[in-house]
C-alpha cells in the first residue's frame, strides 16, 4: 500500500524494519534552529533521520528572497539523496507540531514527483503517546540516488502573486495566525500585516484537540465555505515563509479538494519590495478592507 497524504502511527510501526521505508524526522523551533536536531538526538522514530527545515529543506536566503527559499534543484536532489530517498521509497515524515515542519518535505517530494510520502498524523507525540520505541543517537541511513524534477505549475512567484492578489477570479488564503494576519502582532518579520484581499485561516485549524487532522468531510465543509465557490486550481495559501501554509495544501487533498498553489516566497518575500501593498485589519473576499476602527487598525 502507498501512502500518499497521512499515515497513522500504528502503519508506521508495522513498517519500521521495513528497507523499502524512509522516516524523516522535521521537528524544528523557528526561535531556535538547534532546538530540532537535538530533540532527535535525544530520541527519535526507530530509522528515521533528521532533515533541518533552515540547511536541508530551505535555499540559500538573499535580500531578495524570503526566510525560507526553495532550494536550488542541483543542492535538493543531493540532499534528498543523502536522505535515502529514490524512486522506491516510501517516505514518512514527521515532527512535534502537528505536520506544521513536515509538510515542507512532503511538498518539497511530492513537487519533485516522489508522491510516495505521507505525513505522521499526531506526530511523534501521538507516537509517544501510543507507547511506541523510540531511539537515541544519529542513525546511518544508505544514501540513495534520488531523481526527478520540479513542476512549476506548483507554486507562484512574487511577480506573479502581484497580478493575483487582486484578480477577482482568485482566492488568496493567509495561513497565520489571526493576530499577524491583521497585523496586531509579527514576532518574525520586521513588517506587519497582509497581502491585500488575503482571507484568513490559521493552519492550526485543520487540527483537533488530539493533535491530529480533522476528518475528510469536516475538513472539506470547512474548506468549501471558506473558498465560497473558488476553484482550488484558482486559490492560492501563503504564510510567513512558505512553510507551515502548506498544511493547508495537505488539509485540502485530504478533504478532496486538490490543485491549490504555494505562494514559495509568502510574506517575508512580499516585503522585502517596499512598492508591495500591505493591508491591515480584515479583508472582504472582494478585496476590500475592513477596517478595525477600534484598535485604530487602517
Amino acid at each position: 500500500m502507498t501512502f500518499t497524504q497521512l499515515i497513522t502511527v500504528q502503519q508506521l510501526s508495522e513498517h519500521l524494519m521495513d528497507p523499502s521505508y524512509r522516516i524523516i524526522d522535521c521537528r524544528f523551533d523557528l526561535m531556535d534552529p538547534s532546538w530540532g536536531r537535538e530533540e532527535h538526538e535525544e530520541f527519535h522514530i526507530p530509522g528515521s533521520t533528521y532533515a533541518h527545515l533552515d540547511e536541508d529543506l530551505a535555499g540559500l536566503r538573499t535580500p531578495q528572497t524570503g526566510r525560507h527559499p526553495l532550494p536550488e534543484i542541483p543542492e535538493w536532489i543531493q540532499t534528498a539523496s543523502r536522505l535515502g530517498i529514490d524512486r522506491s521509497k516510501q517516505v514518512v515524515v514527521y515532527d512535534g507540531q502537528g505536520g506544521a515542519m513536515a509538510v515542507r518535505l512532503w511538498w518539497l517530494l511530492r513537487h519533485y514527483g516522489h508522491f510516495a510520502v505521507a505525513l505522521l498524523d499526531g506526530g511523534i507525540g501521538e507516537w509517544l503517546r501510543a507507547g511506541l520505541p523510540t531511539q537515541s543517537g544519529t542513525e546511518i541511513i544508505p544514501r540513495s540516488n534520488f531523481t526527478g524534477s520540479p513542476n512549476p505549475q506548483e507554486f507562484v512567484t512574487t511577480d506573479m502573486m502581484k497580478q493575483i492578489y487582486h484578480d477577482p477570479d482568485y482566492l488568496v488564503i493567509d495561513a497565520r495566525s489571526a493576530e499577524r494576519y491583521r497585523g496586531e502582532a509579527e514576532p518574525i518579520d520586521p513588517v506587519a500585516g497582509h497581502i491585500p484581499g488575503a482571507v484568513n485561516r490559521f493552519h492550526g485549524l485543520n487540527l483537533g484537540t488530539n493533535g491530529k487532522f480533522l476528518p475528510p468531510d469536516v475538513l472539506r465543509q470547512q474548506f468549501e465555505t471558506l473558498l465560497k465557490g473558488y476553484s482550488p486550481l484558482h486559490t492560492v495559501v501563503y504564510c510567513g515563509s512558505g512553510i507551515t501554509s502548506i498544511h493547508h495544501l495537505l488539509a485540502m487533498e485530504i478533504a478532496g479538494l486538490p490543485g491549490a498553489r504555494l505562494y514559495a516566497g509568502s510574506w517575508s518575500e512580499w516585503i522585502r519590495d517596499s512598492a508591495n501593498p500591505i493591508a491591515l485589519g480584515e479583508d472582504n473576499l472582494d478585496g476590500t478592507q475592513k477596517v478595525d476602527k477600534e484598535n485604530g487598525i487602517i
